[in-house]
């Protein structure tokens, strides 16, 4: 087997493990597979999160992970399929990240992981054993990867700024209750 050949098997093997997960992940988020809650479960996740509306985070979410994960695994619109995984572990990432990095006590280390992959893959490309290559590379054109990645980044800014402004305003509401409690001797 030539370098050429262990390089696009080692892609193979790396687009299937983290396509692998990705996918299991967005199908416990989208049709409760794999023991997840469903769009109703994680409807009510993405509320509690901060992400507004909840059910349509919740279906972007699970649609970014399963789809995402699928296409990455497959080796088909490469770019894209790594551009939705990052901006969608970019999400993930602005969750946890108050938590710090790792992901024992809650940080951001295993989304970071995801997303990391996925861009890393984005910008390789598939590889020999890949639908993009079977179909002549149509989809992994660099065009189609800068484009991907812009719209990606820029909607995972927009998306974790709309959650950060929810949460803000959470936090400020909870502090106007507790005090007007506190005033009215309710505490």
């Amino acid at each position: 087997m030539t370098s050429l050949h262990r390089k696009d098997l080692g892609l193979f093997v790396l687009r299937a493990a983290v396509g692998g997960v990705l996918f299991a992940h967005g199908a416990q988020k989208l049709f409760g597979w794999f023991g997840g809650g469903g769009l109703e479960g994680t409807a009510q996740a993405m509320d509690h999160m901060g992400y507004e509306p909840a059910r349509a985070s919740a279906v972007a979410s699970g649609l970014g992970e399963a789809g995402g994960g699928a296409l990455l695994a497959l080796g088909l619109a490469t770019p894209a399929a790594g551009s939705v995984v990052a901006g969608t572990m970019a999400g993930a990432i602005a969750v946890h990240a108050p938590a710090g990095f790792f992901a024992q006590g809650g940080g951001f280390e295993y989304p970071a992981l995801l997303g990391t992959c996925g861009l890393a893959l984005g910008l390789a490309g598939a590889g020999r054993y890949s639908l993009d290559h079977a179909l002549g590379h149509t989809l992994d054109r660099p065009w189609v990867g800068l484009a991907a990645f812009g719209a990606s980044a820029a909607g995972a800014a927009v998306v974790v700024a709309r959650r950060q402004e929810t949460v803000r305003r959470r936090e400020i509401r909870a502090v106007e209750q507790a005090a007007m409690q506190e005033g009215s001797g309710l505490s």
